[in-house]
């Protein structure tokens, strides 16, 4: 095993953290408090290459790795993790067209999304089918060379701003594969959209329902065949998973350097804070569990590069793990920051905010846990 990074990894890492703290981080209160989404400064990143991250070059991505984008992701979330979370959302959906996308497909959407002229939402979760992914509802019924859709996606990031909704919809039977995988483009009648969410976090990125009604699109927005859908949705969560973990090391990591200057900076009792070791503990645990996240973070992502057997099992164990450490850390760092940390004049109440909700989307936590038990016990039943 070899932890250092190569130097074009240190590089990347260093164009990602220069890039965050000049455009991401002066700005995260106020896209927060105004509820801004932030056109500008994603176009700006994505010039950096960072909305194609693993997309290929042929198309205007960047070509690069599942490491290379965890490292982005941390460095992005530590200016803002609202803003970089929506982008991780944007490079899975980018992802999927380009891995299982045709080359008239891949011609036609991904050069847009690479730059960011048009922005993509993944729809999978519906009112009725949150965990349970597979027991969606919205059905795509086939007419000639169109699809008619109908039904409702929730809790949509990017819902009503975006221009691509890659979504998941039943052309067949009950269960996983009478699902597949259909472009959506923003402008088809019958598309609309419900009122913006009013959510605790995550307010630099809009939320909505995405709703069809009698919505006409045409057969070659298909991604793959028919039925292959719910796998297309699943494959682009391992690498999801991955990223939205990265951004709560992000978060939590910017979270820790605020406790450290805040810990340097105020006196009670005659001391700095930095000077009593009941709060050096403290701060000794939060960088622990930051670090031993980081590591199981980059295994996952090292995994998926590599096409290890078992890197769907790591990018969970990964996303619950560091996710859980995330908020953890910005709960502590809010705690060391006393009546300070409740106040919007400091970060740490907003990156709280802004990590909670990671542990609920690409797959709760609850879910990590069952995809982890299901594939520890399936290796049992090999060895038996």
């Amino acid at each position: 095993m070899d932890f250092t990074l190569t130097e074009e990894q240190r590089a990347i890492r260093e164009t990602a953290r220069d890039f965050a703290e000049r455009e991401f981080r002066p700005q995260a209160a106020r896209w927060d408090e105004e509820r801004i989404f932030p056109v500008d400064a994603l176009r700006q990143a994505a010039a950096l290459g960072f909305a194609g991250i693993y997309v290929r070059e042929d198309v205007g991505g960047s070509g690069l790795g599942r490491f290379d984008a965890a490292l982005i992701f941390e460095e992005l979330a530590a200016g803002c993790v609202s803003t970089a979370a929506y982008l991780s959302i944007h490079n899975m959906a980018a992802w999927m067209i380009d891995r299982f996308g045709n080359e008239a497909q891949r011609r036609r959407f991904l050069p847009k999304l690479a730059s960011m002229a048009h922005f993509a939402s993944y729809c999978l979760t519906e009112p009725g089918a949150g965990s349970d992914a597979a027991s969606l509802k919205s059905r795509a019924v086939r007419h000639g060379d169109q699809y008619v859709i109908d039904g409702a996606k929730a809790f949509i990031s990017g819902g009503g701003a975006s221009d691509i909704y890659v979504c998941m919809l039943r052309t067949g039977g009950e269960g996983p594969k009478g699902i597949s995988c259909i472009l959506v483009e923003k402008g088809t009648p019958g598309l609309s959209f419900g009122k913006p969410e009013k959510k605790l976090g995550w307010n630099s990125q809009p939320t909505s329902m995405v709703l069809f009604e009698n919505c006409r699109v045409p057969v070659t927005n298909r991604l793959g065949e028919e039925g292959d859908g719910f796998k297309i949705a699943m494959m682009g969560l391992d690498g999801g998973r991955i990223n939205i973990a990265a951004c709560s090391l992000g978060g939590g990591r910017a979270s820790l350097e605020a406790s450290q200057r805040y810990l340097g900076e105020r006196t009670q009792f005659g001391k700095k804070l930095a000077e009593f070791q009941a709060l050096q503990f403290r701060l000794a645990d939060m960088a622990t569990e930051l670090e031993a996240a980081r590591l199981m973070v980059w295994r996952a992502a090292a995994g998926l590069d590599a096409g290890d057997p078992e890197a769907t099992l790591h990018c969970a164990m990964a996303k619950r793990f560091a996710t859980d450490a995330g908020f953890a850390v910005c709960n502590e760092a809010l705690q060391l920051h006393g009546g300070y940390g409740y106040l919007k004049d400091f970060p740490v109440e907003r990156h709280l905010r802004d990590v909670r909700v990671h542990q609920i989307l690409e797959g709760t936590n609850e879910i990590m846990r069952v995809i982890i038990a299901r594939r520890l016990l399936a290796q049992t039943d090999r060895r038996s």
